[in-house]
């Protein structure tokens, strides 16, 4: 993820990093998590380590999130166009303002890294591909991504790619990422 973030910093390409936020009271927690929660276990909670980006792929160490802002629906900038958006549930595109964002900006594909595969990453791709994105995923670059799961991918139309390879390519596309 490292290296795809830092080639697209390079090539002045647009980056929107997803995070999910939990309240303290858990009014925005999602079922699945919520008894957890309610049990006094605080999961990615404004101000706490869980809920911040790695400082591998911040633009600058010491940055932080800014929660109020994130959890009022808003995005927030952290380089040239580069932002940080909330997302409530496992897909970026689930009432946050990721497509419009997107299509701002004159994205038609998008190439998707992340972690925990079968949700967060799964989820975005059906979600884009409802959307009419065209769909790039970084292979080596998405935590918990199985044999089958990517083969599943590449059957609704997403390209699959290793970093290596990715990173070859988007010079060359430049103008459709």
């Amino acid at each position: 993820m490292r290296q795809l973030v830092e080639t697209f910093r390079a090539h002045h390409a647009p980056i929107v990093h997803m995070v999910r936020l939990y309240r303290c009271n858990g009014s925005n927690v999602d079922l699945c998590h919520r008894a957890l929660i309610e049990a006094g276990q605080r999961i990615v909670m404004p101000g706490t380590l869980g809920a911040e980006i790695i400082d591998d792929l911040k633009p600058t160490s010491g940055l932080r999130l800014q929660p109020d802002l994130l959890l009022d629906g808003k995005m927030q900038e952290i380089g040239p166009k580069e932002w940080i958006c909330y997302k409530p549930r496992l897909s970026a595109f689930f009432q946050t303002p990721v497509e419009e964002h997107l299509k701002s900006l004159g994205i038609s594909t998008i190439i998707i890294c992340g972690t925990d595969f079968p949700a967060s990453p799964r989820s975005t791709v059906y979600a884009a591909a409802n959307r009419d994105f065209r769909l790039v995923l970084a292979t080596d670059a998405i935590s918990g991504a199985t044999d089958s799961g990517l083969d599943e991918m590449a059957q609704i139309g997403a390209y699959l790619m290793a970093t290596d390879r990715l990173l070859e390519w988007l010079p060359r596309n430049r103008a459709a990422a």
